[in-house]
């Protein structure tokens, strides 16, 4: 795995993917917060989906630092890459026995983790066009 190069491009591209799943992640849990649902298979598929697809972005970005590329990157756009896998934990490890308080929660996590997926996405973007 040292050996493998990996494109820059990948990375971009992870990163609609993570954008695009975390946008469906929200969506589906804001849905059911608003209709007053509890969080189903579907929810807790798509919340934990939307972590997976951010662990792997955050792989692919440790390995291109490991290329020596994007070492002058801003730090907010690590912090912000990993912010989302912090909001999930604490939906994991604070309990909520009230469902419909649960389901809000979760909106709350996917909103946050959203918006700083796409904070992130924004900087990356950025510093690969040079205006950063």
């Amino acid at each position: 795995m040292d050996r493998m190069f990996l494109s820059p491009t990948i990375h971009m591209h992870m990163g609609s993917l993570v954008i695009i799943v975390s946008l469906l992640a929200m969506g589906y849990t804001c849905w059911l917060a608003w209709k007053g649902k509890e969080l189903n298979r579907w929810a807790n598929v798509a919340i934990i989906s939307m972590q997976l697809v951010i662990m792997i972005q955050a792989l692919l970005g440790i390995k291109l630092l490991d290329q020596g590329l994007g070492v002058v990157q801003l730090y907010i756009h690590y912090v912000g890459g990993l912010a989302p896998l912090f909001f999930c934990s604490l939906f994991y490890w604070i309990p909520i026995a009230r469902p419909q308080i649960k389901t809000r929660f979760a909106a709350a996590v996917t909103v946050g983790s959203f918006l700083f997926v796409i904070m992130t996405f924004t900087i990356g973007q950025a510093y690969v066009r040079g205006t950063v």
